[in-house]
């Protein structure tokens, strides 16, 4: 396993780019439009992280922007902490089999949400290429929220 990335939701990217970037001092590697979701994410590193963090090797901040306005309150505006994994069944197997609710299954093979005992959602992402769907976890509903 392997420590990726952490998510933080932000109401103006321009005003939060501004304070990381230009105050904080964090770089730009890497960022998303998706229109279709209407959110923007920017991945963020630290300076000497930041070739390093081109090619997913340094752990990142990732700017999630909404493109509709939302009020975060009750702590939504700290997304989730990301972990790369070698198997994501066998990751997400081990979890359950300790009971650990996986909130989010691994239906696509690539991804999976599960909460810490704080509600601190941990998403789980498939190394390399996205896993064959298999059972149980292609058929398995959302639990709760992730």
């Amino acid at each position: 396993m392997r420590y990726l990335h952490t998510m933080v939701r932000v109401k103006d990217l321009d005003q939060s780019l501004d304070f990381y970037c230009n105050k904080l001092g964090l770089v730009e590697v890497h960022r998303m439009e998706n229109e279709k979701g209407r959110f923007t994410l920017v991945f963020l590193a630290a300076p000497e992280d930041a070739e390093a963090a081109k090619e997913k090797k340094a752990p990142l901040v990732e700017l999630t922007y909404n493109w509709d306005t939302e009020d975060y309150d009750g702590g939504r505006n700290f997304g989730h902490l990301a972990y790369l994994v070698d198997d994501i069944y066998a990751a997400c197997q081990k979890l359950k089999d300790a009971g650990v609710v996986i909130n989010r299954p691994p239906r696509d093979g690539h991804m999976a949400f599960v909460r810490s005992p704080d509600n601190i959602s941990i998403e789980l992402l498939q190394k390399g290429e996205r896993l064959a769907p298999a059972e149980p976890w292609a058929s398995m509903e959302n639990t709760g929220n992730w």
